[in-house]
């Protein structure tokens, strides 16, 4: 006899959360993001429909495979998988499981989805982020970005926030989640004031020394005349 799961026919889709690496076409024209495990070599878009990764011919999901989009119920579960080193860049999503679904302990595996809500974490030095950047890594014609605020951009290829969700189109919401905020120019604390400072100083210390030399060269000069 052939087992059967049983079925389920909600009167709305079921929500979803779970983590992605945000990631930009090398054109800049094109945002979407990828998994961190088993599908992270696929880059997906708001709205999309899952396949094998495997490349097997099945429709996905399909209970004697691993494939599909892979979701859990509780946001708590997923933002502590944001806790591993490997995935602080990730964001939170937000998603609504369409399709057929397959049902487990934890969440979903499913065939397809909408993201509705991306949440983007800290920058690296703890303030809130104000954009997306270059991460440093990437799959074939996608760059992978990381959360940054405006002070560590450092010419980085960066996009905005409100810009990455408006090349994700279909409704996309990206979200700042928590953070410091950032330092105002009247708000400086010691650590920043003292770095003001030091360039003020080392800005001071050229000058003189561009003095001396112009000094030098006018005495020499003088002598020369003479």
């Amino acid at each position: 006899m052939r087992l059967r799961l049983p079925e389920e026919r909600p009167t709305e889709p079921p929500t979803g959360y779970k983590i992605a690496h945000p990631v930009l076409s090398h054109d800049g024209t094109r945002a979407g993001f990828t998994g961190v495990s088993l599908g992270g070599a696929l880059p997906y878009g708001v709205l999309a429909d899952a396949s094998c990764v495997y490349g097997l011919r099945h429709r996905a999901p399909h209970r004697r495979c691993d494939c599909g989009f892979h979701c859990v119920h509780d946001r708590s579960t997923a933002e502590a998988l944001l806790c591993t080193a490997e995935h602080r860049a990730a964001v939170l999503l937000e998603v609504t499981v369409l399709g057929r679904y397959l049902r487990f302990e934890l969440g979903f595996r499913y065939a397809r989805q909408r993201i509705r809500v991306a949440t983007v974490g800290p920058c690296a030095c703890g303030t809130v982020a104000s954009a997306l950047a270059d991460a440093g890594w990437g799959r074939p014609g996608w760059r992978a970005l990381a959360p940054s605020c405006a002070g560590c951009l450092r010419g980085r290829t960066s996009i905005s926030l409100a810009s990455f969700a408006r090349l994700a189109g279909e409704g996309l919401r990206v979200v700042a989640g928590s953070g410091v905020a950032p330092v105002q120019g009247d708000d400086l604390g010691v650590p920043e004031l003292a770095a003001e400072a030091a360039l003020l100083q080392a800005r001071l210390d050229w000058f003189q020394s561009q003095l001396a030399r112009l000094g030098e060269q006018g005495k020499g000069g003088s002598h020369d005349a003479l």
